[in-house]
């Protein structure tokens, strides 16, 4: 075993932990070097996502120590930025979540630093709102969004709200680069910091105040037929509470939850990836559907930042994908705030640079600006900010991501699942009212625009070797020149990593096709795969999937 390697296991061992659990998987892999390895061989790495891996023992795992170290290392950061810092702090049904947000707690606390925590899991965009409503610094989410249950993460927020900026990543890495894991680390006791009043729960009119300001973005009464039957699943996380209860406070009282799914568990027992891009995380809720015989089925993930449907149609349930209900909230929203004299002046949509095409077409039909981002809603809550730096924050009327995220306004400044149920419920009575389905008015928008079918391919390499595999795609993609891809030229190749279309550096590359198709390429940011986005034009859907079908196959060889 490497000598480096081996000195952090036994340093690991030698310390009296304070979580049982480390040290009984310590000694569960003492004879196993390449787990050992694999806990060993690098720190966790942090960025503008925070942290995020999987739940265990080392420096490559989530654990209280590793929580604590980037907690110190954010103090230290937010410190050396203002005299009297105060941070919110929120967190999901993940195991260790509770456990986590109490750690960083005791260590801000310690570093004299005012915390301000939820006494209850919350979705993250409500960390969001806390951060800005209580005038904090910062803020904090333990949440690993929606992976496997054996992941927890970190991530970390500025005083604006948004996840933070590149910069800031740096810089907070760089303080947590300085530390000693064991002995560089301030803490107090929970209990003493919160008798001290160094440490408060957050109060319930803060809740309430984020419920109006998500309720404030309806764009229909009671003209429309609210009775529609919905059946909702929190997939067993965070969204129970703030979901529903913005719902019925808006009318939608016929609301039914999957009971295996309704409360908290960070095992998800009934979906091994609770993920609402995956219909096998839909299943329990088409099952409770189709016996309730209900109108529309809402799924949130763990930590209730993304929202994923399924739509009863001529007796069968359609699940729409991300970019579809997107289209459809941008058409709906543009519709009505015409309708009611709210469209401003210059409205803005903010999206993905991975996110459906066909977005842009609808948005110049009705006047919208198009600002395209990178991947990452902060990107989406960053350019919000910059319109209300210049007095244009009423100009944001959406921002959505392929990937089930959406915002309707900048009462906080990343995706919220809890505005997006409640417009997308809104959406659907009002074509309801109409006697019109949301299929029919997508069908509707394809038959005006063109077909466009976009698709997601993810690619897995776990451990030390799957990372650099994943370096080598990446090298191996930018030094060759694909010239064609299924039937059609490439014409442009866009390198992201070389800071181009004012955007920020990044690890991506896009391929731009003749015929209206590209292809995305980037690493994600939060789990150890390649993502692979491709968009596909056509006359209709047969013949985009047909292309679609090649292009991927041909894809799959550079990633076997």
């Amino acid at each position: 075993m490497d000598k480096k390697i081996s000195s952090k296991w036994n340093e690991w061992r030698k310390q009296n932990l304070a979580d049982p659990d480390l040290m009984n998987e310590l000694d569960s892999i003492k004879q196993n070097e390449s787990e050992i390895f694999d806990r060993f061989y690098r720190e966790l790495e942090f960025g503008t996502g925070g942290l995020r891996g999987v739940i265990g023992a080392g420096t490559n795992r989530m654990n209280i120590y590793t929580v604590a170290k980037a907690t110190q290392g954010y103090s230290n950061y937010l410190k050396k930025q203002m005299k009297s810092p105060s941070v919110a702090i929120a967190y999901d049904s993940r195991i260790k979540s509770d456990l986590f947000a109490k750690k960083a707690a005791e260590v801000f606390a310690a570093n004299g630093i005012r915390v301000y925590i939820y006494p209850e899991l919350m979705p993250t965009p409500s960390l969001s709102f806390a951060v800005r409503y209580l005038k904090c610094a910062g803020g904090i989410v333990i949440t690993a969004s929606h992976n496997p249950s054996i992941y927890n993460g970190y991530k970390v927020y500025g005083s604006d709200g948004c996840q933070i900026t590149t910069e800031a990543a740096s810089s907070i890495l760089c303080e947590i680069e300085k530390l000693d894991i064991f002995n560089d680390i301030k803490s107090i006791s929970f209990e003493k910091a919160l008798l001290e009043e160094k440490i408060s729960y957050i109060d319930e009119k803060v809740v309430t105040a984020f419920l109006d300001a998500v309720s404030g973005q309806t764009l229909c009464g009671n003209e429309i037929n609210k009775g529609v039957s919905i059946v909702y699943t929190p997939l067993n996380g965070s969204g129970l509470k703030c979901v529903t209860q913005v719902l019925k406070e808006n009318g939608f009282t016929n609301i039914s939850v999957v009971p295996e799914q309704e409360n908290p568990d960070g095992n998800f027992p009934t979906c091994p990836y609770p993920n609402p891009e995956m219909k096998e995380a839909l299943d329990l809720g088409l099952r409770e559907a189709k016996r309730l015989g209900s109108d529309l089925l809402l799924a949130t993930d763990p930590d209730c930042d993304r929202v994923g449907i399924a739509v009863l149609d001529n007796g069968k349930y359609v699940l729409l994908s991300g970019n579809e209900v997107g289209m459809l909230l941008l058409d709906y929203i543009c519709k009505r705030r015409i309708a009611l004299g709210k469209m401003p002046k210059d409205p803005v949509l903010v999206k993905t640079i991975v996110t459906i095409d066909m977005a842009a077409k609808i948005a110049g039909d009705y006047g919208v600006r198009v600002i395209d981002v990178l991947t990452g809603f902060k990107f989406i809550g960053e350019q919000i900010g910059r319109l209300e730096a210049n007095g244009q924050e009423e100009s944001f009327i959406l921002g959505f991501e392929e990937s089930y995220g959406y915002l309707t306004g900048g009462y906080v400044r990343d995706k919220d699942a809890v505005v997006g149920s409640l417009m997308i419920c809104e959406m659907f009575a009002y074509y309801k009212t109409q006697g019109l389905s949301l299929v029919e008015v997508l069908t509707g928008l394809y038959e005006k625009y063109g077909y466009c079918l976009n698709t997601l391919h993810s690619y897995t390499f776990e451990g030390a070797e799957g990372f650099q595999k994943m370096q080598t795609i990446m090298h191996s993609l930018r030094e060759s020149s694909l010239m064609q891809i299924g039937s059609r030229n490439v014409i442009e190749v866009k390198d992201y990593q070389k800071g181009i279309d004012d955007l920020p550096k990044s690890n991506v590359l896009k391929y731009l096709l003749d015929g209206e198709a590209s292809i995305v390429i980037r690493p994600s940011g939060t789990e150890p795969k390649i993502k692979v986005y491709l968009s596909v034009s056509a006359e209709n859907r047969e013949e985009a999937e047909k292309l679609e079908n090649s292009m991927a196959k041909e894809l799959e060889k550079i990633f076997e």
